[in-house]
C-alpha cells in the first residue's frame, strides 16, 4: 500500500476592483488572533459619476498587510488613497444601528460586506502612483 498524501482543493470567489481605502486598524477578537483591517469604498458604475460599494475587509498575506501598513500615514493625514485591489471570500453580517444617523434610525438592522483583503494591484495617494505591482515585479531590488 503506497502511502499517499491527501491535497485540500478549495474554491476561490476573488473580486477585483478599485476604491478608497480608510480605517485602516488593528482588531484584537476575543478568540483568535489580532489581525489588521480596513475599509474600502469601492468605485461602481459610470466613472464621471461613480456610486460606492463599502467592504470591511481582513488583510490576508504579510505582502499585503506591509502594504497597507504604508498607507496608514496617508489615510490617518486623510489623503486620498486610491488602491486597485483583489478580495477574496465575500460574506455579509447583519447588525442593528446603536444610534440614530442620517441614513437610519436606532434599532434598524444593517448589513456589512465582508472580504479578505489579498492582493494590492496599485497604489495612488492624492493622484501619485506610490506602489504598482507591475513596477514591483521588474524591479525587485525596490
Amino acid at each position: 500500500m503506497k502511502n499517499q498524501q491527501t491535497q485540500k482543493t478549495y474554491f476561490n470567489l476573488h473580486t477585483t476592483g478599485i476604491g478608497y481605502l480608510n480605517d485602516i486598524r488593528e482588531v484584537t477578537p476575543k478568540k483568535g488572533n489580532a489581525f489588521i483591517a480596513c475599509r474600502i469604498a469601492a468605485l461602481v458604475g459610470d466613472s464621471n459619476d461613480p456610486e460606492y460599494r463599502f467592504f470591511d475587509c481582513n488583510i490576508a498575506g504579510t505582502d499585503t498587510e506591509k502594504l497597507i501598513k504604508r498607507c496608514e500615514p496617508a489615510v490617518k493625514d486623510e489623503k486620498k488613497v486610491l488602491i486597485s485591489f483583489v478580495m477574496a471570500d465575500l460574506w455579509f453580517d447583519t447588525f442593528t444601528y446603536a444610534s440614530d444617523n442620517k441614513y437610519h434610525k436606532k434599532g434598524e438592522t444593517g448589513v456589512s460586506l465582508k472580504g479578505r483583503l489579498i492582493r494590492i494591484k496599485s497604489i495612488k495617494i492624492d493622484g501619485e502612483l506610490k506602489y504598482s505591482e507591475k513596477a514591483e515585479s521588474n524591479n525587485p531590488t525596490e
